[in-house]
């Protein structure tokens, strides 16, 4: 009776462990995919808040625009019925839409910040001559700027190269990142696309002291591989 009575005991005990720690398991399990569920929905909302925020910058751009062209249409409108006898305003002294500039500043005072959101923006989707005139403006305008980074100046440089007319402004910018940070990640990458603007604007005897010097130093380079294409024919026409 007494070994009936323990084998109870002991098998009461040993399904009880059972059904106890199998139950916490289940819960640390559920948990845990909880949790991956939750990171994934964050990750997910992450990246379509990035995309908002590109798409509200566009948005915001092509409102201010209409609302420029509005003015100067309204503006326009009002200087026909103004006579001889009452020139109040002419439409001359009404800030109107240069077509040809594509930011525009005294219209819309856009903000440092702006400048560059759109800039970046445009940089991504390859629109390189809208990139570089915001990139260009806000270096230009705020040249002391916090964010005037050294990834701004690159950026900036890019930009101003792949409109393939303004090679000055591409040389401007990465000449200052070269200059002003010597330890950037983006560093090597600015002496190429710097080396590569003198050369577009025939400017061979600073082109070829851009690239010794980036032979010397970095020679078994990707960049290198680019650079050494246009270094002998243009150290030839140099020389000779």
């Amino acid at each position: 009776m007494k070994i009936f009575f323990v084998f109870t005991i002991l098998a009461f005990t040993y399904v009880f462990s059972l059904w106890k720690f199998g139950g916490l398991n289940t819960a640390v399990m559920t948990k845990i995919e909880e949790q991956y569920q939750y990171e994934q929905k964050a990750l997910g909302l992450a990246r379509e808040n990035r995309l908002l925020k590109a798409r509200i910058s566009g948005l915001q751009y092509e409102v201010s625009q209409l609302e420029a062209k509005n003015r100067y249409f309204a503006s326009q409108g009002k200087s026909k019925a103004i006579s001889p006898a009452n020139p109040a305003r002419t439409i001359a002294s009404i800030a109107q839409p240069n077509l040809e500039d594509l930011v525009n500043y005294e219209i819309y005072k856009w903000t440092p910040e702006k400048l560059l959101a759109i800039g970046e923006k445009e940089l991504h989707f390859k629109n390189y001559e809208k990139s570089a005139q915001f990139y260009h403006e806000l270096i230009s305008r705020f040249p002391k700027h916090q964010i005037v980074s050294d990834r701004v100046l690159f950026g900036a440089g890019v930009a101003a190269f792949e409109t393939g007319s303004r090679f000055d402004w591409s040389e401007k910018h990465l000449s200052r990142l070269v200059k002003e940070h010597p330890k950037s990640q983006f560093y090597r990458g600015a002496k190429l696309w710097l080396a590569l603007a003198q050369y577009n604007q025939g400017e061979h005897q600073k082109f070829l002291a851009t690239v010794e010097e980036f032979r010397l130093k970095y020679r078994n380079t990707e960049e290198w591989k680019i650079l050494s294409r246009y270094y002998e024919d243009i150290s030839y026409k140099v020389k000779k």
